[in-house]
């Protein structure tokens, strides 16, 4: 049987998660990326800002391709191409995505372009904002004897919207955590959803803006008063929300 071989030099993707924000919490396998990398696709998200603290930019390609909320868009169509393009080139791309890939992140979508292209693809995992930014501001989302599990939900779209695939009502009575992440536009039709849905308007609740930062800021309240927090205190993304009695603890 004759070996098949690839009509282009070798090059390879590495999709990383640069994890919710500062840029010391990679992960030293994602950073040893960085540095062996030839070209950087980066998001607005994770350690992209801080990239001269992490490898030597100067030698290395950077490419801008966020997805800001309500704003500027990178079509993922355009993304994947890139991520092949360079490979093909043979070049070492890594693909540099805040938090944990595969969480939210259109991490398996890129990963699915390089397999159909023929293009070498390693996933380093990383620190998805979902349960860290919280930590660090000292909510957990479990605690012994409170509460048993989390959800972790992607906010993007309301509840009640054609193509959202949340069952708001189930994780109202669900017992556990609520971690919402890209919420923020959407967080009084999901306040009011939770409620209609038997979870109780003064369950504890609390925001974290641009978490693990020099620019986080933490704000505590009920569920009810979410939302009035929002707008008071005139909360944007990047921003987790939590809801549960975890956000109660001091």
């Amino acid at each position: 049987m004759t070996a098949t071989t690839n009509s282009f030099p070798s090059g390879r993707v590495v999709l990383i998660g640069g994890g919710p924000g500062a840029w010391d919490l990679i992960t030293i396998r994602g950073m040893r990326a960085l540095q062996a990398a030839d070209v950087i696709l980066t998001d607005h998200l994770g350690p992209s800002g801080d990239l001269e603290k992490l490898c030597d930019v100067a030698s290395k390609e950077v490419i801008d391709v966020a997805k800001l909320p309500y704003g500027k868009q990178v079509a993922q169509r355009k993304t994947n191409e890139l991520l092949v393009e360079h490979a093909r080139a043979g070049k070492n791309v890594v693909r540099l995505k805040g938090g944990d890939p595969f969480v939210f992140g259109r991490g398996f979508e890129e990963v699915q372009a390089c397999a159909q292209a023929g293009v070498p693809c390693e996933v380093i995992p990383g620190v998805t904002s979902a349960v860290s930014v919280p930590a660090l501001a000292g909510i957990p989302v479990t605690q012994r004897g409170l509460v048993h599990s989390f959800t972790v939900v992607s906010g993007h779209l309301p509840p009640g919207h054609t193509k959202s695939l949340v069952d708001w009502q189930a994780l109202a009575t669900s017992g556990g955590t609520i971690s919402v992440i890209m919420g923020v536009k959407n967080v009084r039709p999901i306040s009011e959803a939770l409620i209609s849905g038997g979870l109780a308007a003064e369950t504890p609740a609390a925001v974290i803006q641009e978490g693990t930062t020099d620019r986080e800021r933490v704000f505590r309240c009920q569920l009810a008063s979410l939302a009035e927090t929002f707008e008071r205190e005139r909360i944007t993304s990047p921003a987790v929300y939590i809801i549960g009695e975890v956000a109660g603890l001091a």
